[in-house]
């Protein structure tokens, strides 16, 4: 699910990017090229963007063993 909805956000913006290039202008292949490279950039984003539930942040009180007050300071 997370895999494909990350896809489908580099798609999209790979398709918007090339987009707006062709309304800019340029030429077909120029187009592609930028939709190309904005696709393969945005891939690494929306991984990142869109963490995975190990990855999430949680309370201070529920990460294992922690210290007591006063507990490993010197």
């Amino acid at each position: 699910m997370r895999s494909s909805l990350i896809f489908l956000l580099a798609v999209l913006t790979g398709g918007v990017a090339s987009g707006l290039t062709a309304a800019a202008g340029e030429g077909v292949a120029r187009s592609l090229l930028a939709g190309l490279a904005a696709a393969g950039l945005a891939v690494p984003f929306f991984n990142r963007l869109i963490a995975t539930e190990e990855s999430t942040v949680r309370p201070q009180g529920t990460t294992g063993a922690s210290r007591g007050e006063g507990e490993g300071r010197e």
